[in-house]
C-alpha cells in the first residue's frame, strides 16, 4: 500500500459516497486507475463495505449500554454459545472479546431502560454460558467515530 491507497482509504472513510472521478481529482490520477486501486483495497480487504451511519437517537434508541461479560467458565463451547447468541440480537451492534476481569464487552442500543430491563431478562437470562453481567450506561458521547487511522 503506497501514500495514494493511504489516501484513498481517508477521503473514502470520510465520505464514502465520492465518486471516481473525485477521488482521482483529490489523488492526482486518472479516472480508471484510481477505479482500479480501489477495487483492489475492495479485493484484499482493506475496504470491508460501504454503509449510512444512522443517528441511533432519531430512529428510537435513546439508550447506550456497554455491557460487560463474565462467561460461567472459559471454554470453546460456552464462548461460542455466547458469540452466536449475541450475533442474532439486534440491540447488540459490537461484541468484543476481552481481557481483564471480563471476557467480552458489548455495545447495545435500546429505546430505554425498559427496552434494556427486558433484553437483559428475555434474552441474555437465557444464555446459559454468562455468568455475569455488569452494565455501565452511556449518558453523554464525546466522540464518535468511524474512521480508523491509516498508517
Amino acid at each position: 500500500m503506497d501514500i495514494i491507497d493511504k489516501k484513498i482509504l481517508e477521503l473514502l472513510q470520510a465520505d464514502s459516497t465520492l465518486t471516481t472521478k473525485e477521488i482521482a481529482s483529490h489523488v492526482n490520477l486518472s479516472v480508471s486507475p484510481t477505479f482500479e486501486r480501489i477495487k483492489r483495497l475492495e479485493k484484499e480487504g482493506y475496504i470491508c463495505g460501504y454503509v449510512a451511519i444512522v443517528d441511533p437517537f432519531k430512529v428510537g434508541n435513546g439508550l447506550i449500554v456497554l455491557c460487560n461479560i463474565r462467561l460461567k467458565q472459559h471454554s470453546k463451547s460456552m464462548s461460542s454459545e455466547f458469540v452466536k447468541a449475541m450475533i442474532a440480537f439486534d440491540e447488540v451492534v459490537e461484541v468484543y472479546n476481552t481481557s481483564g476481569d471480563y471476557d467480552y464487552m458489548m455495545k447495545l442500543y435500546v429505546r430505554d431502560i425498559h427496552h434494556y430491563q427486558d433484553f437483559v431478562l428475555n434474552q441474555l437470562g437465557t444464555i446459559t454460558s454468562i455468568g455475569q453481567v455488569h452494565s455501565v450506561f452511556v449518558i453523554g458521547k464525546d466522540k464518535s467515530s468511524t474512521v480508523v487511522p491509516v498508517y
